[in-house]
């Protein structure tokens, strides 16, 4: 499994931001497939999640009513669409995957993408 991260990059508070995984591999069809970001000084944090098969989403609470995660299964995509942004959202961004379990499951994650920097400026 690949996982390649694209989109972040440096927002005004209030604007928004569409990250984009891309996932290369098997079929993900029993994939739980997350979003993580860890700002500096800080633990890492589950943004959220969607199981493949069904849509299911779930989000923190730190970013549930502003940000959607939805999946594209004819372009193994996962996207993080990004808005009302806070200076807050800044962290590096990681998509990552794991095969089975809850989508409300915060860890676990086997397979990471390399990370994508989202800026948000006050």
């Amino acid at each position: 499994v690949q996982l390649q991260a694209s989109g972040g990059g440096l927002v005004q508070a209030g604007g928004s931001l569409r990250l984009s995984c891309a996932a290369s591999g098997p079929t993900f069809s029993s994939y739980v497939m997350g979003w993580l970001r860890q700002a500096p000084g800080k633990v890492r944090e589950y943004v959220g999640g969607i199981r493949w098969n069904d849509g299911r989403t779930y989000y923190g609470d730190s970013v549930k009513g502003r940000f959607t995660i939805s999946r594209d299964s004819a372009k193994n995509t996962v996207d993080l669409e990004m808005n009302s942004l806070k200076p807050e959202d800044t962290a590096v961004y990681y998509c990552a995957a794991r095969e089975g379990g809850s989508v409300l499951l915060t860890r676990g994650f086997d397979y990471w993408g390399q990370g994508t920097q989202v800026t948000v400026s006050s």
